[in-house]
């Protein structure tokens, strides 16, 4: 395979399990755009939580929200956005069943209603589950504590995304059937990273649709992308591309797409070992 572009995820992936890109991740990333390959990120995050988590790391093309958004560096060449009375309903839903959101604009924090702070902060009270990942603990944490714009009315604006959590696997799963049954009336897209959460947006965009802008913006196929994923969220991607590759620590799922699968996790620097290796950096 002739690659020419490398699209990696991000939690799960570039990100270990305490939200952290390593020093050796952003060098090999580094080593790899010299060496003349473009290096984008695939993520379900907005383009706002990128900046939180990984604030100085450098790329030629970003897909955010799950497709939502692309970006060429910083210049915003593609938007999505949700119909507006959609996100109202949806946030009057989530308030009804109690849900834990978080409303993610296409630039800018993500919001929820002050007047939802009580329940939400329950889903994250202490213990932690053992089925909820540490890294979407300390997320949901650091929302609360920090993240969140808390509002008490709805900022008139373009949004991405929803975010939903429920520290139960029975909880989301109830959430998500309503969706569904929401999905026979309006149409949209939801996606899920992990078993306690879901996302939700504009029909028909994912992290492949967003992949396919930067094919047409860099006048490239899909056979010259490699990609690296873990979770359910990256299986249109992985579906995608010439060649998929699959962490370590990835669900057994979207393993069954790979052509490799990385020899480290998340936490071992496994991205950088794989790609060190395979293109000899």
């Amino acid at each position: 395979m002739n690659t020419k572009m490398i699209v990696l995820d991000m939690d799960g992936t570039i990100l270990n399990h305490h939200n952290q890109v390593t020093d050796q991740t952003r060098e090999t990333i580094k080593k790899l755009r010299d060496k003349g390959f473009l290096v984008c990120i695939a993520t379900g995050r907005s383009y706002n939580e990128i900046n939180q988590v990984a604030p100085d790391i450098e790329v030629d093309g970003i897909i955010s929200a799950n497709g939502m958004d692309v970006y060429i560096a910083e210049d915003k060449i593609k938007e999505n956005s949700l119909d507006l009375s959609l996100v109202k309903r949806i946030v009057e839903m989530a308030r009804d069943d109690q849900v834990y959101y978080e409303v993610h604009p296409n630039d800018g924090p993500c919001v929820s209603f002050i007047r939802d702070r009580a329940f939400m902060e329950q889903e994250i009270e202490e213990p932690k589950p053992d089925s909820v990942g540490i890294n979407e603990w300390l997320s949901r944490k650091a929302a609360i504590a920090k993240d969140i714009h808390w509002v008490e009315e709805l900022p008139d604006k373009s949004y991405a995304k929803f975010y939903f959590f429920a520290r139960t696997e029975e909880k989301i799963n109830r959430w998500m059937t309503r969706l569904d049954q929401l999905k026979k009336e309006v149409d949209f897209t939801t996606s899920s990273s992990t078993n306690h959460n879901v996302e939700l947006m504009v029909a028909n965009v994912n992290k492949a649709t967003g992949i396919e802008h930067l094919l047409d913006h860099f006048q490239l196929e899909p056979e010259d992308i490699l990609a690296i994923g873990d979770s359910d969220n990256d299986i249109p991607m992985l579906k995608f591309v010439g060649y998929p590759v699959v962490m370590k620590n990835g669900t057994d799922t979207i393993k069954a797409l790979a052509k490799e699968v990385t020899e480290k996790t998340c936490d071992q620097d496994g991205v950088s070992d794989y790609l060190t290796r395979k293109y000899q950096i």
